[in-house]
């Protein structure tokens, strides 16, 4: 679309279709909704019924829609993978492929700790301390996805920031499928990482299992990973009982670019996302030929696919290709969008970043394609979606720190603070706090 002489609504419109209050979900999953609970509930309405069933009943409900939603006839003792199956996982997995693991996790470690809160204190007068301490949560909870494509980088994009972290107990989720729970390259990387709690579950069941806790899992403090709207809906209803990363939907790419970029970078670039099936891919530049070239090369380059049916559905329900009068126009309408990853395909890419503040990831120049964040980079893949990217932030080790502060006086320095407590406390008639600092004096 032409977007040179006014604003580009169809922003907006891709926008409220990918954010969760769309609905966005598969033909499969409408019916599939009908046919477990006999009525077309919204997504909101099943993850209620779902997650208020395994809070009551528990394992009962969790192992009831298990075989319902995944079509998996599991009894309670076979819903953990046992030891020897990571084992055996690890020992038949391609063993270039544990070398690759063992370098992303090193290049995910190397970041991850860089960037890692540390204690600060402060001592602004004599006989006063004050501290702001992080210290890791205890046990936390990954969604791993299944259903379409089997995902061991999630496993490493989760495990190893919270293992940065300090995070004692690692529990993983992931559905009872051939990419899920019974994946080899899944299961081989959780052995590699040292993660030896991995659930045959997946879903809204897993989200609630594990917030609420049952006979078959313990209860934990925080839940991250991506996963279907079901998922996400499932971590937003029981958010307050646990933390969780994020209220994530479909991925969602924007690319910037000019002359410069090179239009079978740009496609393969914006089909990257489309193949996720649902995924935006939109493409804003002020070089008019660069759209004609980019057009041709996703006809080219998409059939190329294995998943080419989904990606053009992708495509045709959430991709753009959008020409913009300027550089600044491409900005402006960037940083509107908030989008999760934003590629940069410029002469000068530092210089468009400068002026975009709303993007979870930013990718810059023609040899830096979104992939190296998703699988290698170092930092994590888990990114804020829907525009949420314009107060949140994406997943990192800092995301598994609770912070909480420290704070020491000695008696001089209580007297000398004590008149400025008092007069506040009694103007707000909380008389008693008073009291506590002036019965020192």
């Amino acid at each position: 679309m032409d977007a040179r002489e006014g604003s580009a609504d169809i922003l907006l419109q891709l926008r409220q279709k990918l954010s969760p209050a769309g609905d966005v979900v598969s033909p499969r999953g409408r019916a599939l909704t009908e046919k477990v609970f006999g009525k077309p509930l919204t997504p909101v309405e099943v993850v209620q019924t779902i997650c208020n069933d395994v809070q009551t009943e528990g394992t009962a409900a969790l192992l009831r829609y298990c075989q319902a939603l995944d079509n998996a006839e599991l009894s309670a003792a076979e819903l953990r993978v046992p030891a020897e199956a990571l084992e055996q996982a690890h020992a038949a997995a391609d063993p270039k492929l544990i070398e690759s693991i063992r370098r992303i996790r090193d290049n995910i470690t190397e970041f991850q700790s860089a960037i890692l809160h540390q204690d600060v204190t402060i001592e602004p007068r004599e006989g006063v301390r004050l501290t702001q301490r992080y210290v890791p949560l205890h046990r936390i909870g990954v969604c791993v996805p299944g259903g379409a494509a089997a995902y061991p980088s999630t496993v490493l994009m989760t495990v190893v920031p919270a293992q940065v972290a300090g995070v004692k107990q690692i529990a993983v989720v992931a559905p009872p499928t051939k990419f899920g729970a019974y994946n080899t390259d899944m299961l081989a990387t959780c052995h590699e990482l040292g993660v030896s709690e991995v659930y045959r579950m997946g879903g809204a069941q897993a989200v609630a299992a594990m917030a609420y806790g049952c006979d078959c899992i313990e209860p934990v403090h925080k839940i991250v990973g991506p996963g279907n709207l079901f998922v996400a809906l499932a971590k937003k209803h029981v958010f307050g009982t646990v933390d969780i990363d994020s209220f994530a939907g479909p991925s969602e790419v924007i690319v910037i670019a000019d002359g410069t970029a090179r239009a079978d970078y740009i496609a393969a670039d914006l089909l990257a996302q489309a193949e996720h099936s649902p995924g935006s891919a939109i493409l804003i530049t002020w070089d008019e030929a660069l759209i004609d070239a980019v057009h041709d090369e996703l006809a080219k380059q998409v059939v190329q696919l294995e998943r080419n049916e989904l990606t053009v559905e992708s495509l045709e329900a959430f991709g753009a290709l959008i020409l913009v009068r300027d550089e600044q126009q491409a900005c402006e309408l960037t940083d509107e969008f908030a989008p999760e990853h934003l590629h940069i395909e410029t002469a000068n890419p530092r210089d468009q970043i400068a002026k975009i503040r709303n993007s979870g990831a930013a990718f810059l120049g023609h040899h830096t394609p979104v992939a190296l964040g998703d699988y290698a980079a170092g930092p994590s893949h888990v990114l804020p979606t829907g525009g949420t990217c314009t107060w949140a932030a994406g997943l990192s080790s800092n995301s598994f720190l609770r912070s909480g502060s420290i704070t020491e006086f000695d008696e001089p320095a209580l007297k000398q603070i004590a008149p400025d407590v008092e007069r506040l406390a009694e103007k707000e008639g909380l008389t008693a706090h008073a009291r506590s600092v002036s019965i020192r004096r």
